[in-house]
């Protein structure tokens, strides 16, 4: 048996994307991040995972203030993507010397059992605003209704102003899509009290779901099943469900 830390009494980290596959499918989030178990990654995805952790390495870089050139010399491509980001950075966020800027700026919040933790890729502070700036080395997607409910956007603008003097219509976030290198994208949310009182109850609900998961787990109990809507929402559901029963037969074998 493997043994999991009680709710009661152990301080667990959760980041946003466990947060996000705890709600789309309590199985793979017990596979991943219970059992350590986790899928092979694929050669391609691998350059890509290459690829975006260099791109926000050199994002931060420049705006902690260090100069990249060096690096960019030796990568056309990425230079071509950087030059036109930051020129279109500065003109959305109109950006001077004036404002406050911090990158790769680590939060904690203690929750009940739980440490949230987010990692902003850069924050502005200006006048009484403050703005979340994410990197994503994707298109921009089509569904800005998605993006907003995803846990992301949600959980990064609930801690800052959980964590801050800044009131939630002081607080928005802006992802920028750069997989166009000539054209890159973005989509912005306005936060406001509403929104953070729904994500406060949000988050306690899912909260209280994975203490009672695990305490069950720690009672010996098998727990962390499907959600009822999990066959047309989990991307995972047709993989687990085809992998319980393979394991099933050729234990009856």
């Amino acid at each position: 048996m493997i043994h999991y830390p009680k709710c009661d009494n152990s301080l667990i980290r959760l980041s946003q994307s466990q947060l996000n596959l705890l709600e789309t499918c309590p199985p793979q989030f017990k596979k991943i991040y219970l059992d350590h178990l986790n899928f092979p990654v694929s050669l391609e995805s691998q350059r890509s995972l290459n690829w975006g952790n260099q791109f926000h390495q050199l994002m931060q870089q420049h705006f902690m203030g260090l100069s990249i050139d060096a690096v960019l010399a030796q990568y056309s491509n990425l230079s071509e993507v950087i030059k036109v980001l930051f020129k279109c950075i500065v003109e959305k966020h109109i950006l001077n010397s004036q404002f406050w800027t911090e990158a790769e700026h680590y939060i904690t919040f203690k929750k009940d059992n739980y440490l949230l933790t987010a990692i902003y890729d850069l924050l502005i502070v200006k006048n009484n605003q403050v703005q979340i700036l994410d990197w994503k080395t994707y298109l921009k997607p089509n569904d800005k209704k998605q993006l907003e409910s995803d846990w992301q956007t949600r959980l990064y603008l609930y801690l800052l102003a959980e964590t801050s003097t800044y009131s939630p219509e002081n607080i928005s976030m802006t992802y920028w899509f750069i997989k166009d290198k000539y054209k890159p994208q973005y989509l912005s949310f306005q936060y406001s009290q509403n929104q953070h009182q729904q994500t406060k109850s949000d988050l306690s609900k899912l909260l209280n779901y994975l203490n009672y998961n695990l305490y069950d787990i720690n009672q010996d109990n098998n727990n962390f099943g499907h959600h009822k809507n999990c066959k047309d929402k989990c991307p995972y559901h047709d993989y687990l469900c085809l992998k319980k029963t393979s394991e099933l037969t050729f234990m009856t074998e």
